[in-house]
């Protein structure tokens, strides 16, 4: 009976042992789950500087959209970088391009110069200030009052020209890629350069043009933390399929990149661009021709795209589109109405309580279509890509929006307005 007894301390012990190994792992797997899909990443004590904030963001499940659609729509969080967009990696992956290549160097009285439209310039003026540059921001005067309020109080100098075309030499990117010249003309002129301690030379003073249309830096940083992020994201989740990653194109780097890396890991993915109404994708993709109807009809409200969307929208293959359409990464395209936006901002905002931008609208009416075309169950990833708060005087100006005639009712089903 002893022995019996003794038997079942040690198994009993054993077994507790055992039990609380067990709950540890499950814990740390737990926490583990828990901090890569809510926040993005783990914390890591190491980080250094501002720079070190920019990526691994949450990917979430959109509640409201999922459960009106019956697929699980996902969203990649990126108004969450520090600069308040998924600008924040190519401004960022540019500007340590550049560094890399002697190009320029931090804290040398160097200067960052870029064509604007979109958040790319609040991006640069957030790095800039990060890394010790000056920031030198052109942009057309269409943009919201909103984004350039906020750009120069980054400390950005803000260059505003009329909207053109891109042929025009008055575009607002021509003009960024001249001011650029002249302060590198001038820096040659000086001769502005010394010698660090081990003999190289270091430009002092010199200016870098981003140009993220054509740099291609821009699709790269998405094809290397974006894409892989998402798919990490997801299969921590378990969900270990994308059925379909759905988003709008501005210089076509994000869309290219994310989508290229995640068909080599789901082969049966869709990439379906999501284009506001006046560009010109939706039809490149759909057709071959990079050609928007409102180009013959002489009623464009812009020059570069005619929608109140801001940051989405194109009208030529840039050297980072051209990755996605060369490869034939994109498989569809989805045309969004300025109403359909104003709407789902709205429609978010009620229903899942996000307040974002005029493209992260355009990008989840692609992605509830996509989901409705699919059908119940299948998996759907999109891009939430910056912040509502800079488009307060525009997109999220209910009067504003009023005298283009577009209705701000906030819908609680989105069959009310798609």
């Amino acid at each position: 009976m002893l022995g019996n007894g003794r038997d079942l301390l040690v198994a009993a012990a054993t077994g507790a042992i055992i039990a609380v190994t067990l709950w540890e792992i499950l814990r740390k797997q737990f926490f583990k789950l828990t901090a890569t899909s809510l926040s993005g990443a783990t914390h890591d004590p190491s980080r250094t500087g501002l720079e070190s904030l920019i990526g691994s963001t949450p990917l979430i499940r959109l509640r409201a959209l999922s459960a009106q659609t019956g697929c699980d729509i996902y969203a990649k969080c990126e108004f969450m970088n520090p600069g308040g967009s998924s600008k924040d990696r190519v401004a960022l992956a540019v500007v340590q391009d550049a560094e890399a290549r002697g190009v320029v160097k931090p804290w040398s009285g160097c200067t960052l110069v870029e064509g604007t439209s979109g958040s790319t310039g609040i991006a640069l003026a957030v790095v800039a200030r990060a890394r010790g540059y000056k920031c030198h921001i052109v942009v057309p005067d269409d943009v919201s009052r909103d984004k350039i309020a906020l750009l120069e109080t980054l400390g950005a100098h803000v260059e505003i020209v009329r909207p053109s075309s891109i042929v025009d030499p008055g575009h607002y990117v021509n003009v960024a890629r001249r001011r650029a010249q002249e302060i590198n003309d001038s820096f040659q002129k000086r001769s502005h350069e010394q010698a660090s301690p081990d003999g190289t030379s270091q430009p002092i003073g010199s200016a870098l043009f981003c140009d993220q249309f054509e740099n291609l830096s821009n699709w790269k940083v998405h094809y290397d933390t974006t894409g892989p992020e998402i798919h990490e994201q997801m299969r921590l989740i378990g969900e270990l399929s994308i059925d379909a990653f759905v988003m709008g194109a501005g210089t076509g780097g994000t869309i290219s990149g994310v989508a290229r890396f995640l068909k080599q890991h789901h082969p049966h993915m869709l990439a379906v661009a999501a284009d506001p109404q006046g560009s010109g994708l939706y039809n490149r993709v759909l057709h071959g021709i990079m050609y928007s109807p409102k180009e013959a009809e002489g009623s464009r409200r812009r020059h570069q795209v005619d929608s109140i969307v801001e940051g989405i929208g194109i009208n030529r293959a840039t050297a980072n589109l051209a990755i996605g359409l060369d490869e034939q990464i994109f498989d569809s395209a989805e045309r969004v109405a300025d109403q359909q936006a104003v709407h789902m901002a709205r429609f978010l905002l009620k229903n899942e309580g996000f307040f974002v931008g005029s493209s992260s609208a355009v990008n989840c009416v692609a992605a509830v279509r996509i989901a409705r075309q699919l059908g119940p169950g299948h998996r759907i990833v999109t891009v939430l890509c910056d912040h509502g708060s800079r488009h307060l005087t525009k997109f999220w100006n209910d009067e504003a929006m009023k005298k283009l005639g577009l209705d701000v009712t906030a819908h609680s089903s989105v069959e009310e307005f798609l």
